[in-house]
């Protein structure tokens, strides 16, 4: 889009005048007491227009000769209107504009009846140094002589294009930090789980190892989730069915044994949430699913664990379930006992603005 400023009432006329040629972007009168007859004429509107126009413009005609050039083209490019006026466009400036590419382009513009959109040249010139340019070039039919023109438009994007590539260099260093970062702190959890297993084994005390093997599963539980979702930028939309599959696959490799006749898959429907969410979300499965294995299938027992997840416009379920013993059908009687896992599971849920309720069936549980 070009902007125009009409500096004066001969300036006006002239531009209303433009409305009597026909070009690619409409047509104009065909009253033919306005059409132009003569070269003057042509160029005298020409004239009046391009200077108008704050961007560098350039009026060719069909032999890609400059016919006229904008004020702003001469300040912009260092060159007068005696050395460029009536030269062919890759003449100027000593071979300045003598790009292939561009001459090419513009050759098939009159011809094929075609335009050029934002099209990018970047070239060394020799008054300004490496610059990146995008050009707009439209065709301009008079119907009066039956002449036609090219309009080249200009805009110089150097500045627009160097700070583009600064912002992506900065998001690629903030992307390498991230990796590291994650990578440091995956590296971490990982030793911090050892450590605490190793303490476990070592310790005398069964109290006192019990609460080294939970706090061993917690760390393997958060570490589990913050490696499914360290590529992913913060706030970002997450595929629930993806990320609980791929973290159940996780959990199965670090937590089941070769030997071990339990399966652990995801049955999910179509659903996404944002990475903060999902955080909470894969904490719940992750803890529920340890739950699970080291309860529900005591002494080497087969079985099957599900986890599952559907979604709906106003709400989502996120369910897991087991075909292992079950729990006690005296739940409602026995002594109340919040142990540290459950405190997690309804902490997290209170996060994500939801509940829990489990459901008790010999042989088998549903944690929701």
């Amino acid at each position: 889009m070009f902007r125009v400023e009409l500096n004066s009432e001969i300036e006006a006329k002239a531009f209303a005048q433009a409305f009597d040629v026909r070009g690619d972007w409409g047509t104009g009168s065909r009253n033919e007491g306005h059409f132009m007859t003569s070269a003057a004429q042509r160029r005298s509107l020409e004239e009046a227009i391009v200077d108008t126009v704050r961007e560098p413009l350039i009026v060719l005609d069909e032999a890609l000769r400059v016919v006229v050039a904008s004020r702003s083209f001469y300040r912009a490019f260092d060159v007068a209107r005696l050395e460029t006026e009536g030269r062919f466009l890759h003449e100027l400036g000593n071979g300045q504009w003598d790009i292939p590419a561009l001459r090419e382009r513009l050759a098939e513009v009159i011809p094929n009846h075609t335009t050029i959109e934002e099209f990018e040249v970047e070239h060394d010139f020799p008054t300004l140094g490496r610059r990146t340019m995008l050009l707009n070039a439209r065709k301009i039919f008079y119907e009066g002589n039956n002449s036609t023109s090219l309009l080249v438009a200009i805009e110089d994007v150097t500045e627009r294009r160097a700070l583009e590539r600064d912002k992506d260099e900065l998001l690629r260093q903030k992307d390498l930090l991230l990796r590291e970062m994650n990578h440091r702190i995956n590296n971490s959890l990982q030793i911090i789980a050892s450590i605490l297993l190793l303490k476990a084994h070592t310790v005398q005390s069964a109290e006192t190892r019990r609460h080294l093997e939970d706090a061993h599963e917690r760390v393997m539980s958060v570490a589990a989730v913050q490696e499914q979702l360290h590529p992913t930028p913060f706030g970002a939309q997450i595929e629930v069915r993806n990320y609980l599959t791929k973290l159940c696959e996780s959990l199965a490799d670090s937590m089941i044994l070769d030997d071990q006749p339990i399966s652990l898959r995801v049955e999910a429907g179509e659903g996404s949430t944002t990475s903060e969410q999902a955080v909470s979300m894969g904490l719940i499965a992750t803890e529920l699913t340890i739950n699970a294995l080291k309860h529900a299938f005591p002494g080497g027992a087969k079985g099957n664990i599900i986890v599952g997840f559907e979604s709906s416009p106003s709400a989502w379920r996120l369910a897991v379930s087991d075909d292992g013993i079950g729990i006690s059908t005296r739940l409602p009687d026995a002594p109340v006992r919040i142990g540290l896992g459950t405190s997690i599971v309804e902490a997290l849920a209170r996060q994500l603005g939801g509940r829990v309720t489990t459901a008790a069936a010999s042989p088998a549980r549903l944690f929701q």
